[in-house]
């Protein structure tokens, strides 16, 4: 039943050449010919991280797409993003497999095949193969079509929750060696236009959050020339203390109001970590599983006059390897969320991808506010393995021989 792995490279070229909306169709066809599957789906994962969509684009009517949507709570679809394991079962008189399509800790969705025999190793290294070149052609075909963006939402966006969702990075989540991060974003009722941002150079990693006042599409307005601003003066080359004086000024000139915010660039060769906090909530920090807040010196909020302004103030935050950095925006203390004990959650889900617990942190102040937020609840959590690290292996999408090499079953 085996097609070989000769048949990669002829499955992505093939992909490469079909329409951007057919190209997942093309990796199932060619899973149904090899294996003689009786059915192949791409899943894809909700924006919200708490649902999956069955992705087919087969006889679908422009405008009048629709798609299966599936919980993940207590799901075997859940267990496969969580562990990044292959899954296989009996599914009556066919076999089940279930594979995570991930790229570098981005769990973007689940390839689920059902074959009509129990499959040998080499099939099931095929299936996890063709689920990693999956991860790729999704990317690279979201470039040319709005079908992915379209899956992963649960309902139309507001023009504010549209630039919101722009702003953020393309992915949420990023493996390297030194680190693991993910951010989530739990929007509020009226959107305040929080962000979250980060960029991996050859040397640095550099981290964003952003929080500006105001709600709807005021906040959204505010948000885009923020980001803006900062993403222009990384782009640019400029030291941290310069990123935040230019967001400071665009802001300042375009009479968009005031933000606070955190930067963070971290150097992974020595491991030396540098902040600026512009007004922002101070940030977590999870060392030997306890966790303290790192207090550190507070300018300005970007944007807002003060009568003697002064530069931003570089300063140095101490990482060492196994810590876990939480950096947060004040929507996670909102007064109806006062009795989540966000340090103790950190504590709790110290065992967790960083994925899983950003996604539970800010879910637990939705839950808790009763799921009618006031403010947008942001988190990013931050994993640093440290700078001795040169090689990926893990778990979770950014390695797949690690991944590659656990089989799941019931």
């Amino acid at each position: 039943m085996s097609g070989g792995r000769s048949e990669l490279p002829r499955l992505l070229t093939a992909a490469e050449t079909a329409a951007p909306v057919e190209a997942v169709d093309v990796v199932a066809e060619d899973l149904r010919r090899r294996f003689k599957a009786a059915k192949v789906s791409f899943l894809i994962v909700d924006l919200t991280g708490k649902a999956v969509a069955r992705l087919s684009t087969a006889g679908a009517v422009e405008g009048e797409r629709e798609a299966e949507r599936i919980p993940l709570l207590g799901s075997v679809y859940e267990q496969v993003i969580r562990t990044q394991r292959l899954y296989q079962e009996a599914s009556g008189q066919e076999q089940r497999v279930i594979a995570p399509v991930t790229n570098r800790g981005d769990a973007i969705g689940l390839l689920e095949v059902l074959l009509p025999a129990e499959p040998g190793e080499d099939v099931l290294d095929e299936i996890g193969e063709a689920a990693h070149i999956l991860a790729y052609i999704v990317i690279a075909n979201g470039r040319f079509t709005d079908l992915y963006t379209w899956g992963k939402r649960s309902r139309p966006p507001t023009l504010a929750a549209e630039i919101q969702y722009q702003l953020l990075p393309m992915s949420l989540s990023c493996e390297a060696a030194q680190f693991t991060l993910c951010g989530s974003l739990e929007p509020s009722e009226d959107l305040s236009g929080d962000t979250f941002d980060y960029a991996l150079d050859r040397d640095t990693l550099h981290l964003s959050v952003t929080d500006p006042m105001g709600h709807h599409i005021d906040a959204a307005l505010a948000a885009t020339v923020l980001v803006g601003a900062l993403r222009g003066a990384r782009r640019a080359g400029a030291d941290l203390a310069e990123q935040a004086h230019r967001a400071d000024q665009a802001l300042a000139d375009h009479g968009h109001g005031h933000a606070t915010g955190q930067l963070v660039r971290i150097n992974l060769h020595t491991g030396r970590a540098q902040l600026v906090n512009a007004g922002h909530p101070w940030p977590l920090r999870m060392r030997d599983g306890a966790v303290e807040t790192i207090t550190c010196q507070v300018d300005h909020p970007f944007g807002l006059p003060v009568p003697v302004p002064h530069p931003y103030r570089v300063q140095e935050i101490h990482l060492r390897p196994g810590d876990r950095l939480i950096m947060y925006t004040d929507g996670m203390l909102e007064r109806h969320a006062e009795q989540v004990d966000l340090p103790a959650m950190v504590e709790r889900t110290r065992g967790l991808h960083p994925r899983e617990t950003a996604l539970m942190l800010t879910s637990a102040v939705l839950d808790a506010a009763g799921r009618r937020l006031e403010d947008d609840a942001t988190v990013m959590c931050l994993d640093w393995h440290g700078p001795q690290e040169t090689q990926r292996h893990v778990s979770s999408g950014a390695d797949t021989r690690q991944a590659s090499a656990g089989r799941t079953k019931p």
